[in-house]
């Protein structure tokens, strides 16, 4: 959104909006409770986190959420002003923190990872990045795409239960790991990782010293690691996308071995976050309802299909920006200095955009889901991402049929990942 002007319709809309940070709830305007509120990874494991998204897409205005004594946000439910916001790098700044597990905290990583810089070093950095990741790119890797897709999904022929969840959180490592250069015996310690750097909270992957200690520790072990590699990958270039960010240059220089480091796990934990829940989302909510079948009987269908499930499944729950200066959305007076938490799940599904938003639809079109972002942050691997889920979704369903569960479903606890870390099922070879 454009600064506002002086004009009266713009002092109007300022003065009529609800106010920033109330002490007391105001009419129209509710604090929200920390407990089992958005900012609650217990919403997202254990509550109806799409019943209380609808509720708030309904409000002509946005609400606020008072998570502890000093910090709070905005949340942004609705697709169209979660547009504005992701749109709009003037006005939100991504280099004070993206994500809800640091809010009120200043991003160490502002303005050297790509993920957590603004235009225009933000398109600077990125380009390179981007080129190596084009569909021309991606392409010439589907046969090793497929390989790594059919290795993950064989134990599920002998019959027998499979954690169709874990194999799942397995792909893109292995996916990124190749394209990045990374040795095969490192893959699982990575997944591992990288899991809990993006569910800390989760009891599976949280350390005895708690939430914070957790991702301090995934932070300094995966660091760690990247040091060693960018050592080792800058006396041996090669095509690796490792070697793409040791050889990118932002303002007349060579990128530092932070920046390598922090934009390496940046991309890896991209592929960990986008590419395992839209399959698992498939796999949890529509073995027993025909969906897949019908899937299977017509695989011409797969490329609106996977946009669907991508939309559905909404992978990423939400990002966060920081307003640097005062304005308005949904009728809301934002301050500078405010913070603003987009929910791309709730965005996937209002209404106003997807005609019956709550059905899955094979065929839907069109379909211009938030699944991967929006704006100058739209996801960077998102061919990779699409290529490698059209990839698994032809191959399973070609392969097999007559998908059960084997057990009880488990979701992970975070605020960031709306997705499964168990999902026990069956299926009977084709």
């Amino acid at each position: 959104m454009p600064p506002l002007d002086e004009s009266p319709a713009a002092a109007t809309a300022l003065a009529g909006a609800c106010p920033v940070v109330p002490a007391q709830p105001a009419p129209g305007c509710p604090v929200g409770k920390a407990a089992m509120g958005l900012a609650d990874p217990m919403l997202y494991s254990h509550g109806d986190f799409h019943q209380r998204w609808a509720e708030l897409r309904e409000k002509d205005h946005l609400t606020w959420e008072q998570v502890d004594e000093n910090n709070g946000f905005w949340s942004v439910v609705n697709y169209h002003d979660a547009d504005q916001v992701l749109r709009d790098a003037h006005t939100f700044t991504s280099e004070r923190g993206t994500l809800l597990n640091i809010l009120g905290v200043e991003d160490p990583a502002g303005g050297r990872q790509i993920a957590a810089t603004d235009p225009p070093r933000h398109t600077i950095m990125r380009a390179r990045l981007q080129k190596a990741m084009a569909i021309k790119a991606i392409e010439r890797q589907e046969q090793m795409i497929r390989e790594l897709v059919l290795e993950v999904l064989e134990p599920l022929k002998d019959g027998g239960p499979f954690d169709f969840a874990e194999a799942m959180l397995a792909l893109p490592v292995a996916v990124g790991g190749t394209s990045m250069g990374l040795p095969r015996e490192d893959w699982p310690w990575l997944a591992t990782l990288l899991n809990s750097s993006i569910a800390a909270d989760d009891p599976e992957y949280q350390l005895d010293g708690g939430t914070q200690a957790t991702l301090d520790n995934a932070h300094r072990r995966l660091f760690a690691y990247f040091q060693d590699i960018y050592a080792e990958r800058r006396r041996n270039l090669g095509d690796d996308l490792i070697s793409v960010l040791i050889t990118t240059e932002v303002d007349g220089r060579r990128m530092t071995p932070g920046e390598v480091m922090s934009n390496c796990y940046s991309v890896l934990l991209g592929a960990v976050v986008t590419t395992p829940h839209s399959p698992n989302y498939m796999m949890a909510e529509h073995v027993e309802d025909g969906l897949l079948d019908t899937w299977a009987s017509d695989l011409s269908v797969t490329p609106t299909a996977v946009e669907e499930a991508l939309r559905m499944g909404s992978p990423v729950s939400h990002f966060m920006r920081y307003a640097v200066r005062d304005t308005v959305v949904r009728g809301t007076r934002i301050k500078a200095g405010d913070a603003v938490v987009v929910w791309l799940g709730s965005a996937n599904r209002d209404r106003e955009v997807f005609r019956d938003p709550d059905t899955f639809d094979l065929r839907r079109r069109p379909n211009k889901h938030m699944a991967f972002g929006i704006g100058p942050h739209y996801c960077v691997g998102h061919t990779v991402a699409r290529v490698t889920l059209k990839i698994l979704f032809t191959e399973l369903l070609t392969r097999f049929t007559d998908f059960a569960y084997a057990g009880e479903k488990s979701r992970l606890r975070s605020n960031f990942i709306s997705g499964y870390k168990h999902l026990p099922i069956t299926a009977r070879q084709r």
